[in-house]
């Protein structure tokens, strides 16, 4: 069965300063900070709607600095959630928290109400860009974070941003690099977006911050997702979620709803090119074989991939390829046979 969370968010709570990126009230659409009964109300109805799926699935407190939030507080919603996973409903809790909130304590006391996954809220290996974004920790409490995780069994997840103030393409992909070599399970990436009432948004009107663009962050993000994908590491999410009220405040950056697909339509692009180029097929008829399931997205977002192989003169055909994986794709030239007249 497919993995599933049931997202609880803990908007800004015990976060111990304001990230130059964050409005967490517009990421997450939530205003109010929940308490046991929203968690037990918010379990059960997940339970009721998604029946045997559910015990595939772990309640995912995000949105926050969750092991630095009020320690009564914290207990009180691990314990709501904890009940879920005692008697099977669930599989387990997952958590978001920031870097320098993790030591063996907070460790201990996880693994003791069923904590089974810590994603850390990374952002960047580099100290500089993490010291503009007001971010508080360093690239080395990352390392140990999830060194001290990974010793205590969580399953680790680590999430990088790509755009941020003070980033270069190659601060960014230093990020990644070091990032995979920490090992983690799951990784999300997020390119930045200038939300209201956030000190990049100050920045972006007074011109002293350019945003990424979608296209920069589409460029960028499909190569740490070919890196990421290639060390074996799982990427979870791709963009920020979508939401009426994110749209509503985001003043540029590089947001789009299915980023995903548009970084997985420009790999399958490269691939392509690079076969028909290594092949000598310069124009004509062409029969594109690629991974199973991976025909619209090889196609790509409005057909974006087929209209520019037209545009440079060939006709394609996509087909499934049970042999092949990941963007990879085989293409065959079509030769019309010609009739001679005697």
């Amino acid at each position: 069965m497919k993995h599933a969370n049931i997202s609880i968010f803990v908007p800004h709570v015990g976060c111990p300063n304001q990230c130059s990126f964050c409005n967490q009230h517009s990421i997450s659409g939530v205003q109010a900070v929940p308490d046991a009964t929203f968690v037990a109300k918010t379990c059960t109805d997940a339970l009721e709607f998604m029946g045997e799926r559910a015990k595939n699935a772990e309640i995912a407190f995000f949105g926050g600095s969750f092991t630095a939030i009020d320690r009564a507080l914290m207990i009180s919603l691990l314990e709501a959630a904890f009940a879920f996973v005692q008697n099977g409903s669930f599989k387990g809790i997952r958590i978001s928290t920031r870097p320098d909130a993790i030591d063996e304590e907070i460790l201990s006391l996880l693994r003791c109400y069923g904590v089974t996954a810590i994603e850390l809220g990374a952002q960047s290996m580099d100290n500089g860009v993490l010291r503009k974004n007001q971010r508080g920790h360093t690239a080395q409490d990352v390392t140990n974070a999830s060194q001290l995780i990974r010793r205590y069994g969580f399953e680790l997840g680590l999430q990088m941003m790509v755009g941020l103030y003070g980033d270069t393409p190659e601060t960014v992909m230093k990020t990644a690099q070091k990032l995979a070599l920490l090992r983690p399970d799951t990784v999300r990436i997020y390119p930045t977006v200038v939300i209201r009432h956030t000190m990049l948004a100050e920045l972006y009107e007074q011109g002293a911050y350019t945003p990424i663009t979608v296209q920069e962050a589409v460029q960028i993000s499909a190569k740490l997702l070919e890196l990421f994908e290639g060390s074996g590491i799982r990427v979870i999410r791709l963009g920020l979620h979508a939401s009426d009220v994110l749209e509503r405040d985001i003043l540029a950056g590089g947001y789009h709803p299915a980023l995903r697909e548009l970084c997985e339509a420009e790999l399958f692009r490269k691939s392509m090119l690079t076969a028909l180029a290594q092949q000598n097929i310069l124009q004509g008829n062409i029969t594109i074989r690629v991974p199973k399931g991976c025909v619209s997205k090889a196609i790509g977002q409005h057909k974006s991939n087929l209209t520019a192989l037209q545009s440079l003169g060939y006709h394609a055909k996509f087909t499934e390829d049970n042999t092949l994986t990941g963007y990879s794709c085989i293409i065959q030239q079509q030769i019309k046979e010609v009739e001679h007249c005697i």
